[in-house]
């Protein structure tokens, strides 16, 4: 039976910048929903689910190439029901096919094709599929055809497959063996974290720095871990030369905006040299954490300058009009990978002029046969210039000279959780490096999503996930929207001593706990009067950014500190969710990266450095600059002054800046600001 066309280009109304990419393909998109599926039913035809994000470049080539056909189009329109999700805004449902796509493929990623009965269960999975057969894959044509065949041959055989898929994936999903962590001694603590340091030099490229090979992501959550581990006296060497390596290598490398600012996705290959050139905002605001702790560890200077132009790079091409900011630039821009970004020794030459051309080309290993594709070049500064002036002069002519090309687009909606993260970065770097106008920003984002976001669900407390324009989007917020914006806020209090916001994160840390709760001491990735699919999807494992479990478990961890009368019952919880981290420290600790994070932090404290009276501000930056990060408290007082407190122990309370830096381990390189503040 033909699927009826009177619903054509519907996405239309939709505030997915995604979606709307899609609201004039000839395919008639509906959006996920209970029509969707009644209108499969009724037209007793499969579901054809696609899933991908706004800055996906291999999403953009598979809609050129199949949903802008028209024949294509016909034949999905007369026996399909075509179900796009955005994946940024419904990453529960990205997270439950994901999984099943990797359980039947072996492997994931977006485009995700996903072929689903009118239960939701798939039954043939995959990602991107091109126009004609190519490497062993069907062309899209060929197996829409073969689905729809086999749909109308053998539809029974197709359901029983989905309810095997399903079953398989449900005893997959065991309860997880967990570590009691309030059992164990120091020793037996420092164990696992220090095996973690040893089993990450594993996967370590020697070589290249950064861990395993080509595709190579940010270890953003690993790097943190690494960073803090540099004091331990076993391994604090290793941990070190592994982080410190990583982090240099990226910022030389293609994958760092050289002239612009800000990190792409991921390198394409293993010597950080092509990456894949999308912007991603949770990317950066990671990174720039990772910078900023780098420098506070080092004073490297590099370290400094990219948490600088990281920072440029959000402010002037991410903010939206409402202070928050938006979720990412795309790949592409005149229907090009990358021309954005790339360049030509020619190209290099007509802007810097002949003199200098053959020194710029050289400086940002330009070539004449090039590093990407069509004789262009990425830029990447394996070096440091011998010339600043004419560096800094060369980098800004050609930063103007790209800024007249045609853009990427920008995906401007703004998500919950990838907020937060950059509010917790650019509070903490705006203390750190002394910059205001970063805590601001930070304030301002905060503001924004707290007046659109919060409360626009069923009850005054629910977080919306995204939100565009100002408006909040449809779709509820999943565990790391509470989690991340919960520390996004606790860090502002830190650096601001404002007690709103220290009032709101607890809210927003207490729904959570109320909410995602999943009865065995983890977490949930969607709440429980959350939506109803297959299945309720939870997992511990980081991916490209913090799982939500792992978020809420640093939540945990860094409340402790701060709430003396729930001190117990906040570091149980913590202790309960990380019990899982044990099991995988040892063996796969790239997964459990952000969970190691925490754990370093529960052997470590609590920790905390309460300030008080009218230059209370200045002993909360010193606090921040230590590499034990100590949680700051802001009391009320006339006098000026800090003590710390670490487990049961406290100083006796200090107004000199010299002392409190010794208490706080304040490295070498900082201590030119206890002068400044004497």
């Amino acid at each position: 039976m033909s699927v009826t066309l009177e619903h054509m280009n519907r996405l239309s109304h939709s505030t997915s910048p995604y979606l709307l990419q899609h609201a004039d393909n000839p395919v008639d998109w509906w959006e996920w929903s209970e029509e969707a599926f009644e209108q499969a039913r009724t037209s007793d035809v499969p579901i054809f689910l696609s899933i991908g994000y706004s800055a996906c470049h291999w999403c953009h080539v598979m809609a050129h190439e199949s949903f802008e056909n028209p024949e294509v189009a016909k034949f999905l329109n007369e026996n399909f029901v075509n179900i796009k999700v955005d994946r940024e805004e419904r990453p529960d449902i990205d997270s439950i096919y994901m999984e099943a796509t990797v359980a039947m493929t072996g492997h994931g990623g977006w485009p995700m094709s996903v072929f689903i009965d009118h239960e939701g269960r798939p039954f043939y999975t995959g990602t991107y599929f091109p126009p004609t057969p190519h490497h062993g894959l069907p062309s899209f044509g060929q197996l829409i055809q073969s689905i729809s065949d086999t749909w109308v041959e053998r539809k029974q055989d197709i359901l029983q497959a989905g309810e095997r898929i399903i079953s398989a994936l449900e005893n997959r999903t065991q309860e997880f063996d967990a570590t009691d962590l309030a059992a164990l001694d120091d020793e037996q603590y420092l164990e696992y974290l220090r095996g973690a340091v040893n089993g990450l030099q594993e996967s370590f490229d020697g070589e290249n720095a950064g861990f395993g090979g080509a595709p190579k992501f940010p270890p953003s959550m690993v790097l943190e871990f690494l960073l803090r581990m540099t004091s331990d006296t076993r391994v604090g060497q290793l941990a070190g030369f592994m982080a410190f390596a990583s982090l240099e290598r990226m910022a030389r490398g293609g994958m760092y905006d050289q002239i612009g600012g800000g990190f792409a996705r991921y390198s394409v290959d293993e010597a950080w040299v092509v990456p894949h050139f999308e912007k991603m905002l949770y990317d950066n605001a990671l990174l720039i954490r990772a910078y900023a702790h780098w420098w506070r560890l080092t004073g490297n200077p590099l370290a400094e300058r990219v948490v600088r132009e990281s920072i440029e790079f959000l402010l002037r091409e991410m903010r939206t009009p409402q202070g928050a900011f938006a979720s990412a630039l795309d790949a592409d821009s005149e229907g090009e990978e990358g021309k954005f970004y790339a360049w030509t020794p020619s190209q290099i030459a007509e802007v810097v002029g002949a003199e200098f051309a053959d020194t710029a080309c050289e400086l940002f290993e330009v070539t004449a046969a090039g590093t990407f594709e069509y004789g262009k070049s990425t830029l990447q500064l394996l070096t440091d210039p011998q010339d600043p002036n004419l560096w800094s002069r060369v980098r800004q002519e050609l930063f103007q000279a790209r800024s007249k090309r045609i853009r990427p687009g920008q995906d401007d909606k703004v998500v919950a959780a990838w907020n937060g993260l950059t509010i917790s970065a650019l509070a903490e770097a705006g203390s750190i490096f002394d910059e205001p106008e970063w805590i601001q920003a930070a304030e301002a984002a905060a503001d924004c999503v707290i007046s659109v976001h919060l409360g626009a669900g069923p009850s005054p407390i629910s977080l919306s996930r995204t939100s565009r324009n100002g408006v909040p989007g449809k779709n509820s917020g999943v565990l790391d929207d509470y989690a991340n914006m919960a520390e996004g806020l606790l860090t502002l209090y830190e650096v601001t001593g404002e007690p709103e916001w220290l009032s709101l994160a607890r809210n927003l840390m207490d729904t959570a706990l109320e909410s995602f709760d999943d009865g065995n001491g983890g977490f949930f990735d969607t709440a429980q009067d959350s939506e109803k699919l297959i299945r309720r999807p939870r997992d511990f494992a980081d991916n490209a950014e913090p799982s939500g479990w792992f978020s809420m478990a640093n939540l945990l961890v860094r409340f402790s500190a701060l709430a003396p009368c729930d001190f117990l019952q906040l570091r149980t919880r913590a202790e309960q969710a990380l019990g899982v981290v044990p099991q995988f420290a040892l063996r796969s600790p790239r997964a459990v990266g952000w969970g190691l994070v925490a754990m370093w932090s529960l052997a470590q404290g609590p920790w905390e450095v309460a300030v008080s009276g009218p230059e209370s501000a200045k002993f909360a930056r010193l606090a921040l600059l230590s590499p034990l990060c100590p949680e700051i408290r802001w009391l009320q007082g006339e006098a000026d002054h800090a003590q710390v407190c670490r487990f049961t122990i406290c100083e006796l309370p200090t107004s000199d800046p010299k002392e409190l830096g010794e208490f706080i381990g304040l490295r070498p390189h900082l201590r030119h600001l206890i002068a400044a503040e004497e």
